[in-house]
C-alpha cells in the first residue's frame, strides 16, 4: 500500500515493538487475506538514499503489505549505531555492515545476522591520477581521509595487506563531500562505488574544466585486494528469535525485503525515484548511479540472496581478528560464536517465497547509467 509508507527521521524513537513488553495490536486495516498486520521498525544505518531501496520498494509496491506487515524505516545519521539502537531495544530489526555489529555483539549485545545482503564490498581509496597513488604501498608518507566509527576497518586492512605501518600515513577525518580531494587537500579519499565515486565524476575537474572522467582517478578496490569486508546485512535480538511468533515475523520481512531488492535488481529507474519519494534529497541522476552500483553489491548472489558463501564470511572474520586500526586494536578480538548469525531465517523465508522470484540473479547485468553534472 504505497500510502502507508512511514519513516521517521534522524534520532525518532518507535514504539511499539513487536512483543515488546507492553506493546498493542496493529490497528492498521489488514489486507483481505490478512487475519492481522504485524507493526515492526527497522533502522537504517545512514541517510536515506537508494542504498537502502530495496526496503523503499518492498514497501511502496505493497510487498510488506502482501506478507501482513506495515513497516516503519528509520532514517540513520551521523550519529547513530543502529545496531545499539536494535540493541537498546529501540527498533525490530537493523542494517549494518558486519565487522561493526561483530563489534558491538563481542561487546555484550545478543545481536544476530539473520540476513545477508550485500554480497561483495563497495569500499574505496580514490586519488588523482597525477597523485602516482594507484595501491596501498603507496599511501606510506601520504594523507588519506576516512569516515572513521568503523568505516574505515578495509583502509587499515589494506594497509595491513601491503605491509605498511599506519602510522605512516596521515589519517585525516571526512565528511560528507569529496572537495577535499577534488582540491588537492588530501592525497587519497575512501569513497565507495555507489555514492562518493559519483559525487567526484559529477564535479568539475578544476584541471580541465570538464567532469572528472574515471582516467582522471586511480582507484583502489578493497575487494580486488581480497580485503573487502562484508557490509548491509539485517540484524535482530537473538533472544527475541526464541519466541515463534517473532521468529514468524522476522522470516516475512526478510522475505519481503528480499522480494523487494529483487525488484530493485530489475527495476533500476524505479527504485532510485523510490529513494526520493522515502526523502533523499540527492537528485535522481545521482539516485540511478547508486541504485545501479548497489546491484552490483547484490547480484549475482552465488548461494542466493541473503546467504553468504562460508569463505566470505570467514574472509571478514579473520581480518576482523587480526588487522590493527590506529589505535593499534584489532577489530574485533575473538572469534564470533556460532550465534553470531543464522540461516534459520532465511531458510524459512525462501519457503514463503517459493520459486517465483529469482534470488540468484545468475543472468544479472548492470544498466548503463550516465553521469551529470552535479547527478542530475
Amino acid at each position: 500500500m504505497k500510502t502507508r509508507h512511514k519513516l521517521l527521521g534522524v534520532g525518532a524513537v518507535v514504539l511499539p515493538l513487536v512483543g515488546a513488553a507492553g506493546s498493542v495490536a496493529a490497528t492498521t486495516e489488514a489486507p483481505a487475506d490478512c487475519a492481522t498486520v504485524d507493526e515492526v521498525s527497522l533502522q537504517l544505518q545512514w541517510f536515506i538514499q537508494a542504498q537502502f531501496s530495496g526496503y523503499f520498494a518492498a514497501d511502496f509496491e505493497g510487498i510488506y503489505e502482501k506478507y501482513c506487515l506495515d513497516v516503519t524505516i528509520i532514517e540513520g545519521g551521523l550519529d547513530i549505531v543502529p545496531q545499539q539502537v536494535l540493541a537498546d531495544g529501540g527498533t525490530d530489526f537493523a542494517t549494518a555492515w558486519v565487522p561493526k555489529a561483530l563489534q558491538t555483539r563481542e561487546g555484550g549485545a545478543d545481536i544476530v545476522n539473520i540476513a545477508q545482503i550485500f554480497q561483495r564490498s563497495g569500499t574505496l581509496t580514490i586519488a588523482l591520477a597525477d597523485s602516482g597513488i594507484t595501491s596501498p604501498e603507496d599511501l606510506e608518507g601520504r594523507s588519506e581521509s576516512n569516515w572513521g566509527f568503523g568505516n574505515e576497518f578495509e583502509v587499515f586492512a589494506g594497509l595491513a595487506y601491503a605491509g605498511v605501518d599506519p602510522d605512516s600515513v596521515t589519517h585525516v577525518a571526512q565528511g560528507g563531500d569529496m572537495i577535499p580531494l577534488i582540491e588537492g587537500q588530501v592525497d587519497a579519499a575512501e569513497a565507495m562505488t555507489y555514492n562518493e565515486l559519483a559525487l567526484v565524476l559529477e564535479s568539475e575537474n578544476p584541471a580541465t574544466g570538464e567532469l572528472f572522467q574515471p582516467e582522471d582517478l586511480n582507484i583502489i578496490s578493497y575487494e580486488e585486494l581480497g580485503v573487502g569486508l562484508l557490509q548491509d546485512s539485517i540484524w535482530t535480538v537473538g533472544e527475541r528469535l526464541e519466541d515463534p511468533a517473532f521468529e514468524n515475523v522476522a522470516t516475512r520481512f526478510v522475505a519481503a525485503s528480499l522480494e523487494g531488492w529483487a525488484f530493485c535488481r530489475d527495476n533500476v529507474d524505479a527504485c532510485a525515484q523510490y529513494a526520493i519519494d522515502a526523502g533523499s534529497l540527492a537528485p535522481l541522476g545521482h539516485q540511478r548511479w547508486m541504485m545501479n552500483e548497489i546491484n552490483k553489491l547484490l547480484w549475482p548472489a552465488e548461494e542466493g540472496l541473503g546467504y553468504v558463501p562460508q569463505d566470505v564470511w570467514d574472509n571478514t572474520v579473520e581480518i576482523s581478528l587480526n588487522t590493527p586500526n590506529a589505535d593499534g586494536l584489532t577489530f574485533i578480538s575473538a572469534e564470533p560464536d556460532e550465534g553470531a548469525r543464522t540461516t534459520d531465517i532465511v531458510d524459512a523465508a525462501y519457503e514463503l517465497i517459493g520459486d517465483g522470484v529469482d534470488l540468484t540473479g545468475a543472468d544479472y547485468e548492470p544498466a548503463e547509467v550516465e553521469i551529470a553534472a552535479g547527478g542530475q
